[in-house]
């Protein structure tokens, strides 16, 4: 009895049997159906569906005298009756077949000319003793004037509404119009909830502390509330291209459990006026119903820009609305509680002043390139999912790679599989790690790429003279490789280990001007001769000299002046903020600075000369040397191990220094008093503009 009260469902499992679904009903129907009836109504002949007839049939029966009348209809058209006794006969039985018996018309014939016609039917009808007469009827074709101004409604109507729905949805994702200034913020909650977590974030270790307390905050709250304390509104991170911004924050979206709206700084921006400032108030607005949750806001330089700052657009810019709106909701009148807002940049340094003030985002937190540990861990996560042969060291392709992103080091990870694969290869080797980095930094090889022997030789040298003076430099890059491959755009190219150093001195960046020019003055000593192959030199060292006459303040005429813009604003400004005279003295001092290394560098390749042209016979033989050829022509290296040296005994000197500090006993409260020591002084201190008062 119970399986007879089931109702039983059809094959799919959606429906009861016997029912079917209902349609339902859309109000766009009613326009196909009154299209339908007027288009009916105008190529459809009601009652006038006879047969026509020519002017030799209809004067035939003009003069058997068989016609009872004609009506000459808008003066187009003749409808012609046949008189009933006549209607009988065999002449029309196809008339009688097709029902036309009745009252008529029977026939038609078009005419052309009114007057014409009727003076046919006169010279027709002479000497007959009962003439027919022309009757003339005027008929309206109210269907055809209707469907004339209908149809150009209707076609207007639907391209309205084609242009509404397609408006709507490029604006808030809805079927009307309205929707236009919705958000268009992609929400992420139990249902849709995502799979990244801190896990897969390597590296980054401070950064995830900061967002890790966000995180806390939004599940445990009472912790931090019970003492009065009260949780940043905001959170911007900040910091090169591709080292993982984006990720930490699917990482809090995967660890907070609580709603998560993710959306793109240039989502705000459409071309209709006041969408932007809209579309933040919607965003808000959803979040406050969701509260606590997170919003993140990716590039958000897109709409955070300094207001007034371009003279090119005016006050009423969309994207400055758009900005002011987003400072409100942070932070205006009303309160937004529970509601935490994260921002990814990489060009904090443009931001509104008025965007980065306590009480909106609160917290920048600084996310860097890695460090040789964070590069390991990075290197870890990349390739847990790849088959690799026991030859591959992470410690060593994490010292490989300085300089590196974490993307960067997943398309490496990802350029040595491909490498390994085309190759047949069922493991990813070592060699296949280092030609991705390779890959990466110089880009495809061109071993077929025509080159001539002089003009090879001149390479060979070339790249010899880098990398012998960079190995007979004290500060200089250790050298990795030296190759006369083209590769890229370049048609040879070194490879150095960069150290992972801070800050730098004036000594170790001269070293890198004259490691860096050592390629042309070795084309001058060994050719007597320089050539255009040296460009990219050039580049490198007339900016790195600029930055160190015109910023790092190491040059002695200018002084220790800097003139650095931190604000990024000095692009949008037609002035430079030095005078002419001293441009002059910039310009002086940095053709001076390159000149003297250009200098040193000619004088270190003529007294190494002939280890010099060794190493650029070995690199005509082999295309390819490493370390190891350096060491056998040179000689070690001399400056590394002074260099291990002084690092090992900075480091001992910082450690005696922590032994004493901790060895120094702290006065016991009660012999503590409330009174300053007479050689103490108040001192006071300027950090960022606000002077503070310690002790």
């Amino acid at each position: 009895m119970a399986e007879d009260k089931k109702q039983k469902k059809d094959p799919e499992g959606s429906l009861p049997k016997g029912k079917f679904p209902k349609n339902k009903f859309n109000f766009y129907w009613i326009y196909g159906i009154i299209a339908m009836i007027f288009i009916a109504l105008t190529f459809t002949n009601w009652g006038t569906g006879v047969k026509e007839i020519d002017w030799g049939e209809l004067k035939d029966m003009l003069n058997q005298q068989e016609i009872e009348k004609i009506v000459v209809v808008n003066g187009k058209e003749a409808e012609i009756y046949i008189k009933k006794e006549a209607l009988s006969s065999s002449k029309y039985d196809e008339v009688r077949e097709q029902g036309y018996q009745g009252a008529g018309p029977h026939y038609k014939h078009t005419i052309g000319s009114y007057d014409t016609f009727k003076e046919d039917i006169e010279n027709a009808q002479k000497g007959l003793s009962d003439p027919i007469y022309l009757k003339n009827v005027n008929k309206e074709n109210w269907s055809g004037e209707i469907l004339s101004w209908v149809l150009p409604l209707i076609f207007i109507v639907v391209v309205w509404i084609v242009i509404m729905r397609m408006m709507s949805r490029g604006g808030g994702g809805g079927t009307q119009i309205f929707n236009i200034g919705k958000s268009k913020a992609q929400l992420y909650d139990k249902e849709t909830a995502v799979n990244v977590n801190f896990t897969d974030v390597a590296g980054l270790e401070e950064a995830k502390v900061e967002v890790m307390e966000i995180v806390d905050f939004l599940k445990k709250p009472g912790k931090y509330t019970n003492l009065g304390g009260k949780i940043p509104k905001g959170a911007l991170l900040v910091g090169p291209p591709g080292t993982g911004k984006t990720l930490l924050a699917k990482a809090v979206a995967g660890e907070a459990q609580v709603p998560f709206f993710s959306i793109s700084g240039s989502d705000f921006v459409e071309m209709f006026v006041g969408v932007g400032a809209s579309r933040v108030r919607d965003l808000f607005k959803q979040a406050k119903e969701k509260a606590p949750c997170i919003i993140f806001i990716d590039e958000i330089d897109a709409i955070g820009r300094a207001r007034g700052k371009n003279p090119l657009t005016g006050a009423n810019d969309e994207r400055e609305n758009t900005l002011n709106q987003l400072l409100t909701e942070m932070d205006g009148f009303q309160s937004n509680t529970g509601v935490i807002i994260l921002a990814a940049t990489n060009r904090a340094d443009i931001l509104d002043r008025a965007l980065l003030r306590a009480g909106r985002f609160d917290r920048q937190i600084h996310v860097e390139l890695p460090d040789l540990e964070e590069r390991k861990a990075i290197f870890n996560v990349h390739t847990k999912q790849l088959k690799l042969d026991t030859s591959v060291d992470l410690d060593f392709l994490a010292k490989q790679t300085p300089g590196f992103s974490g993307a960067d080091i997943a398309n490496v990870c990802n350029e040595s599989a491909l490498i390994a694969a085309r190759h047949d290869k069922k493991q990813i080797e070592k060699q296949d790690f280092l030609d991705a980095v390779d890959r990466i930094i110089g880009g495809l090889e061109k071993k077929n790429k025509i080159i001539s022997a002089a003009e090879k030789k001149v390479i060979a040298y070339h790249e010899a003279g880098h990398a012998g003076v960079s190995w007979l430099t004290d500060h200089a890059h250790p050298l990795v490789k030296v190759t006369i491959v083209p590769r890229g755009k370049s048609l040879g190219a070194a490879w150095y280990l960069p150290e992972e150093r801070q800050i730098t001195t004036f000594e170790q960046m001269f070293d890198e001007l004259t490691a860096t020019l050592g390629g042309r003055a070795s084309e001058e000593v060994n050719f007597g001769k320089v050539s255009t192959g040296a460009l990219n030199d050039l580049e490198k060292v007339t900016k790195l000299a600029f930055n160190m006459v015109v910023y790092f303040g190491l040059n002695d005429k200018v002084g220790n002046i800097s003139y650095y813009d931190s604000t990024g604003q000095q692009e949008y400004s037609f002035n430079k903020p030095y005078s002419e005279k001293t441009a002059q003295l910039i310009d002086q001092e940095i053709s001076k600075l390159v000149e003297e290394a250009y200098k040193r560098a000619v004088t270190i390749v003529k007294e190494n000369k002939v280890n010099i042209v060794k190493l650029a016979m070995k690199l005509l033989e082999k295309e390819v040397i490493f370390r190891e050829d350096m060491v056998e022509i040179f000689g070690e290296r001399p400056y590394d191990d002074e260099k291990i040296k002084i690092e090992k005994e900075a480091a001992e000197e910082v450690k005696k220094l922590k032994e004493n500090n901790g060895k120094k006993k702290l006065k016991s409260p009660k012999s503590q008093k409330n009174t300053k020591p007479e050689d103490e002084e108040e001192v006071e201190t300027v950090v960022d503009d606000k002077p503070l008062l310690r002790e």
